[in-house]
């Protein structure tokens, strides 16, 4: 099978790539940004986690909301509306600071952000055709991996508690607009986004619903209190943005060899294994962080190893039981219950960090990640401790938590496309 992507379509692939990296890079500052001027301003650590929480619900929100928006105005003129709003929210968190004020910020942040990812990973859709499906879609995961690390070091530039983290974000999403509105590609096809109910999608994996909701418990809150952890703790900027860059990009490179183990061996086994290496990291965090905190960043190194692949296997393991016809509305359940998990998680971490202090993150992290393997576990002497291999088997794909649109790119899938073809439509 021929895996490259079509010359004329090179460079505008690379020039939407470099919009997502610019996008992403912006919202990671934003979450640094807000993180370090909630502690200025003396906001307790469950208040900014509530603030947090409501970037979450509100990409939750935008899932539903953002593509009556895109079938109504198209996607060209919803992205600029999309990204003009989220250019000027970063402004107006500096104008006045307020937690709630910031929390309703958030929250259109998140709706926001979720409808530009919804356009311009439609267009990579345009571009990545049934051959070249999985190169576009590493090449995204790759991206968007890197510059959320980069993003952790934008702050180190100008005054972190003054005008100009929020100024640099708004710059960012206003230079995401240019190489998104130029394109030459043509306008995706609107198509409904698939959706499956989450209570039969329980009934085909518990095991999969509920890792990917306790993903979202987990890596919701590392992105959003992370560095109120670092500045709890006692890290200077630098040391925060390298313990944070760290983890996401260690979490990145490692989920290939994970991902590698889980297609020889049995799934359930290798995500029970991972939560509970994890939950003993993140229980070794919790000691760190009290007496030997500059162990923390190699912890991190380990922990965001282990960690970060738990949503992959999540949908690995559920993409193993069902038809590939089924993969993108099962997918797309999978999303919705770690947006869920994401945005629950940052308040319940704040409260557990205002009780006993910044080091509760990591307390609160080996919590989830025990009851999670305890969860997998019971679940899988439940089903039997040998689960036949079904005879279309997915192989384990590099996943983030993004919106619907990605689910297209995804090569364990059938493109619509495809489904024509093989039902004749």
């Amino acid at each position: 099978m021929n895996t490259t992507i079509n010359r004329s379509l090179a460079w505008p692939l690379a020039s939407l790539l470099s919009g997502v990296s610019m996008l992403v890079v912006g919202i990671a500052l934003l979450s640094v940004a807000i993180g370090a001027q909630a502690g200025f301003a003396k906001y307790s650590v469950l208040v900014t986690g509530m603030i947090m929480s409501a970037y979450f619900a509100g990409f939750v929100y935008g899932t539903y909301a953002c593509p009556a928006l895109i079938r109504r105005v198209g996607y060209i003129r919803a992205f600029a509306v999309m990204a003009s709003v989220a250019s000027a929210l970063p402004v107006l968190h500096a104008v006045w600071t307020n937690p709630w004020f910031w929390g309703l910020l958030r929250f259109v942040t998140g709706l926001c952000i979720v409808g530009l990812y919804m356009v311009i990973e439609s267009w990579l859709n345009v571009v990545a055709d049934r051959e070249s499906r999985g190169k576009v879609f590493a090449a995204y995961m790759a991206v968007s991996g890197v510059s959320m690390a980069l993003g952790q070091w934008l702050i180190l530039v100008g005054d972190r508690f003054g005008f100009v983290p929020f100024a640099l974000v708004s710059v960012l999403f206003s230079f995401a607009l240019i190489p998104t509105t130029m394109t030459t590609i043509r306008e995706p096809r609107q198509t409904e986004a698939p959706s499956m109910n989450l209570l039969a999608l329980f009934a085909v994996s518990p095991i999969g619903f509920i890792a990917a909701f306790g993903s979202g418990l987990i890596n919701g809150t590392f992105y959003s209190l992370g560095n109120v952890f670092g500045q709890g703790v006692g890290f200077s900027d630098n040391r925060t943005a390298a313990f944070m860059a760290i983890t996401i990009l260690s979490g990145a490179a490692f989920q290939w060899p994970v991902g590698h183990l889980s297609d020889r061996y049995d799934r359930r086994w290798i995500l029970f294994w991972i939560c509970v290496i994890s939950a003993m990291l993140a229980a070794v965090g919790f000691y760190l962080a009290r007496e030997y905190e500059n162990f923390l960043i190699l912890l991190g190194v380990l922990y965001g190893a282990m960690s970060f692949a738990i949503y992959g296997l999540s949908v690995a393991h559920t993409n193993d039981l069902i038809e590939p016809a089924k993969v993108l509305e099962t997918t797309g359940g999978l999303l919705l219950l770690y947006g869920i998990g994401a945005t629950i998680g940052p308040t319940l971490a704040g409260g557990l960090m205002d009780y006993i202090g910044p080091e509760g993150l990591m307390l609160y992290f080996s919590m989830v990640l025990g009851v999670l393997a305890l969860a997998v576990w019971y679940f899988t002497n439940r089903q039997g401790r040998e689960l036949p291999v079904p005879a279309h088997r997915a192989d384990y794909v590099m996943m983030d938590a993004s919106s619907q649109a990605v689910l297209q790119m995804d090569p364990r899938g059938v493109a619509p496309a495809e489904l024509d073809e093989a039902t004749g439509v």
